[in-house]
């Protein structure tokens, strides 16, 4: 049964605009400037209802909430979620993302540099089985980008999502919305999840103006960097260094409350 945030979420999300894949097609940033905030859902319904008349909401077969599943895969003595860990810059994520409402999947690289601009290059196949990937062309595709080949990582941790992602009338940035995600690792065989957490994320090409960080200030949902790799990671393996990460998930803790676990 849908809770009354969740209703009221559906509810606002509904009124606004719709916009499609075609007409997105200009807008794929994939060279930009990333900006996270973390939230819980009674903020962001009254965000949706902020943004009335300002934003446009993605639609793809009647569906405003799109559904994901993505697994992220490490070498074995955790190269990327070390350097992550780290602070290093730049650097690396490989990851497999399928888009379940379509039924598309794709193997991924991310590489953050020293700027803080985010890159993202992929390419398509068929599944996350990794023979199907290395059929595909992946091991040579993460060799160039990455130094690291297919047979020399591993699937570390999955995730489940649901995002919802809105686009501003100037068609200059995207705004993505996480929430009820879900963890699970492959390598501990344990589960996680984090009730009422939302992560917005703003994307946009360079600093161009953004109506929606005056609403996120109205709402006090402040900036908040979060890897969903390594917050996964950190909540399903605790034998893993996380010093880096604690004072993080006290925030995260504090601005969701009792319903995201404390780790």
């Amino acid at each position: 049964m849908m809770s009354t945030t969740d209703h009221d979420i559906q509810h606002w999300l509904d009124l606004l605009p719709p916009i499609s894949l075609d007409e997105m097609s200009g807008i794929k940033l994939m060279n930009r400037t990333d900006t996270k905030f973390v939230t819980n859902k009674q903020k962001l319904a009254a965000l949706l209802e902020l943004a009335q008349g300002n934003y446009y909401a993605q639609e793809i077969n009647g569906s405003r909430i799109a559904n994901y599943r993505t697994v992220y895969w490490d070498t074995p003595d955790y190269r990327f979620y070390l350097e992550h860990h780290n602070g290093r810059a730049p650097r690396q994520k490989i990851r497999v993302r399928t888009y379940l409402d379509s039924d598309l999947t794709f193997l991924e690289v991310k590489t953050k540099n020293n700027h803080g601009r985010t890159k993202k290059k992929r390419i398509t196949v068929p599944d996350h089985d990794r023979e199907v990937i290395k059929e595909a062309g992946g091991s040579e595709f993460t060799q160039q980008l990455t130094g690291e080949t297919m047979d020399d990582v591993n699937p570390t941790v999955q995730n489940r999502f649901q995002r919802i992602t809105l686009v501003n009338m100037g068609k200059t940035e995207r705004l993505t919305i996480d929430f009820n995600v879900c963890f699970h690792n492959y390598e501990t065989n344990e589960d996680a999840e984090t009730g009422d957490l939302v992560i917005i994320e703003l994307k946009r090409d360079g600093n161009v103006y953004s109506p929606i960080l005056e609403l996120l200030r109205r709402l006090r949902i402040h900036t908040s960097g979060f890897s969903k790799y390594c917050i996964g990671s950190v909540m399903t393996n605790a034998h893993l260094k996380r010093n880096c990460f604690n004072e993080k998930l006290v925030r995260i803790h504090k601005y969701v409350g009792n319903s995201f676990p404390k780790i």
